[in-house]
């Protein structure tokens, strides 16, 4: 890695297009909310079914201006109470055969749909990670903190442009959440959702 990777200055968005993009996420929650309830107890249940132990994954995440928050996703790893340290890989075999499946068409990830209501996420903007991995990266780079300055997102810019990246790739990735912050519009969120769509259709990503 290379110390102090820096990039441009990054532009705050301006209040009220935030609140027009707060408005979004909440409706479009609500609509999709009939559609992904059925979704995440048939997930739910397929987890509890093949291994067994809680079927919701909670796990702590920096989300907007450096708030710690507890993301939910149906689990899709077999159950350690302890929890694990170290990331998910391609072909990790700690991946249950039901839980790939959920990550490939993202089912596992729509329990988000509740951290977007709640007000922790969007739908759009870049991913929320790790207290660990954020204190990693913000000595890593002197930019990382400026993708705190709106919240995070169920899915990105980077998602849909790396949706096999790993956590190493994380400059990789900053780079298109900096240009999402940037450049946002509700143009672009709508683009990265339809773009969302293509990567769950062909079940691209880890």
């Amino acid at each position: 890695m290379v110390a102090n990777y820096t990039y441009p200055p990054v532009k705050r968005i301006p209040v009220f297009k935030l609140l027009l993009k707060r408005i979004i996420d909440i409706l479009f929650s609500l609509l999709l909310l009939p559609l992904s309830l059925p979704l995440i107890i048939l997930g739910c249940l397929v987890t509890w079914l093949s291994s067994g132990g809680p079927t919701i994954f909670k796990q702590k995440r920096v989300g907007l201006n450096g708030k710690i928050f507890t993301i939910y996703k149906i689990r899709t790893m077999v159950h350690c109470p302890e929890g694990y340290l170290d990331h998910t890989k391609r072909n990790d075999s700690r991946i249950t055969k039901p839980g790939l499946l959920l990550r490939k068409l993202k089912i596992d990830e729509l329990p988000q749909v509740f951290n977007v209501l709640k007000g922790d996420m969007s739908w759009i903007g870049p991913r929320p990670e790790r207290v660990d991995i954020v204190e990693q990266y913000n000595k890593v780079s002197n930019s990382y903190q400026y993708r705190h300055i709106v919240k995070p997102g169920i899915t990105g810019l980077a998602q849909v442009n790396k949706p096999s990246a790993t956590p190493e790739q994380n400059l990789e990735k900053l780079e298109y959440d900096l240009y999402y912050i940037n450049h946002y519009s509700v143009k672009l969120d709508f683009s990265i959702l339809a773009k969302t769509i293509s990567v769950v259709t062909t079940m691209e990503g880890l």
